[in-house]
């Protein structure tokens, strides 16, 4: 399988590139993206001959379909990192909280978020692929605060691979800062910047897209690449668990193949439910896709309305900071798939240079025809937080986001598959506060009392970071971002 580019070919790269070309070198012309040329049909012969497999079985059938030229032995080996998640049997569990509502819990890897699901098997590939090359590689990573800690556990000490990792000084929780800035391995850098998200984001898209940068690399012989989901290199991976989560649905006689299911993603930056989209393309019997946002709620008022507006609108530091994104890049993915390269880069040529873009009545309607959204504030979070925890749930804010969409949104009396984000560890203040009312209580304090009212252990990597060496105290200005990675190399 080949890709294509989100915005059309501006003449200066291949009109069609491999999957290879399309992790180690992730921005297209006219600052685009890369998307497969065709997605696989699977169907309900798919799903029924998955019916029994494990989930890197899944994973391994699913990824032929896409004929990716990555050799089968770095694949099962980069799949065979599923292996250390908390149960490797399951490395996905799909728990029920009530009738119809179920919540998939993607968190139990090493860094206790969803991130870990495609950032440690896209990690081996990735150097895997350098290495056979015989290139080194800087990756750049923008994190809200899940991606980064994925990132630089994936790629620590990996050959050929080097990590430059930009995160927003005060927009993480204090146990994502600390699984960030403790990390000691010799190719990795993190660095903290004043801004938010999308500054970070920003930064990491201009050097992929700058010629002085790509020259200072080549001078050094190191190529760029990215971690985000810019990267198709992820999002391959993040639709293998919604195809098993409906076949987990199925195993316990919830749905018959072929029912049809709500998928309800907490979203930020969009690759999670794109992930979700491509897998209802491909034939996953899908109602709705349920997009629920925290009170940066653009997504929701671009699903409603047809109207992406960042026009005077700073962005809100929320209790669910993973998702407090303006500018969320996997939308052009979707729009290049309803309406074409030259539509898109119509539509992203207007928000680069006036902030908005708006779909006609017909473009909406056809987004209209597959997603439904709505936003959560952080007091209705925390309340929907509390209110599970006396059911006997304990989740942590993204998740609880999607509580509201749920009651607003999945409208027909069928399943809806909740999407669990991240794990309680890393959000306890905001957690300790829903559920005994303590305020300005620091991570360690937070995770101890939880720990204590709901009779869970910490784990220890989570536990331990608290005792760790800081070895990563670099905070600048977003102007300086390209010095500073310059001067680590």
């Amino acid at each position: 399988m080949n890709f294509k580019e989100t915005r059309g070919c501006d003449g200066s790269r291949a009109s069609s590139v491999t999957f290879s070309q399309a992790i180690l070198s992730p921005i297209a012309s006219y600052g685009g993206l890369y998307v497969p040329e065709s997605l696989p049909e699977l169907g309900l012969e798919f799903l029924n001959k998955h019916l029994n497999s494990s989930y890197k079985t899944l994973a391994s059938d699913l990824l032929s379909k896409f004929e990716i030229d990555i050799e089968r032995s770095v694949i099962d080996e980069a799949l065979s990192l599923y292996d250390k998640f908390d149960d490797a049997t399951n490395p996905v569990p799909v728990v029920k909280l009530k009738e119809n509502l179920y919540v998939s819990e993607l968190y139990h890897g090493p860094t206790r978020a969803f991130k870990d699901m495609a950032l440690q098997p896209f990690g081996s590939i990735l150097s895997s692929v350098a290495q056979k090359r015989g290139e080194n590689y800087l990756i750049l990573a923008a994190t809200s605060g899940d991606t980064g800690p994925a990132a630089l556990e994936t790629f620590k000490n990996k050959k050929n691979i080097k990590v430059a990792c930009m995160y927003p000084a005060n927009g993480t929780s204090d146990v994502q800062r600390l699984q960030m800035v403790t990390e000691d391995a010799p190719n990795l850098k993190v660095i903290g910047i004043k801004g938010n998200f999308d500054d970070a984001q920003s930064a990491l898209k201009n050097l992929l897209a700058s010629k002085s940068f790509d020259e200072a690399l080549k001078a050094k012989d190191i190529s760029l690449s990215a971690a985000n989901s810019v990267n198709f290199g992820r999002i391959i991976f993040q639709i293998i668990y919604h195809i098993h989560n409906y076949l987990e649905l199925v195993r316990q006689d919830v749905v018959k193949v072929g029912d049809k299911v709500y998928l309800n993603v907490p979203s930020g930056n969009f690759g999670n439910v794109l992930g979700a989209y491509y897998a209802r393309l491909m034939g996953l019997p899908v109602e709705k896709l349920i997009i629920s946002s925290n009170q940066n709620n653009i997504l929701t008022r671009l699903i409603k309305t047809g109207i992406y507006d960042m026009r005077n609108q700073e962005l809100i530091l929320t209790t669910s900071p993973a998702m407090d994104i303006l500018k969320s890049s996997n939308v052009e993915r979707v729009l290049y798939d309803l309406f074409g390269a030259n539509r898109t880069r119509e539509l992203m040529s207007d928000l680069d240079e006036k902030k908005i873009y708006t779909l006609t009545s017909d473009e909406l309607s056809k987004l209209q025809e597959i997603f439904v959204a709505d936003f959560c504030s952080d007091e209705e979070g925390k309340e929907y937080i509390k209110k599970s925890f006396d059911e006997g749930y304990l989740m942590d804010p993204h998740t609880a986001t999607c509580f509201k969409a749920h009651e607003t949104c999945a409208v027909k009396d069928i399943p809806s598959i909740i999407y669990s984000t991240a794990e309680w560890t890393k959000f306890s203040p905001v957690i300790a506060n829903a559920l005994t009312g303590e305020s300005d209580a620091k991570d360690i304090v937070a995770l101890k009392s939880i720990s204590k009212t709901a009779n869970v252990k910490i784990p220890e990597m989570i536990n331990e970071l608290f005792t760790k060496e800081i070895i990563h105290d670099t905070i600048i200005e977003k102007e300086d971002i390209e010095k500073e990675i310059l001067k680590f190399l």
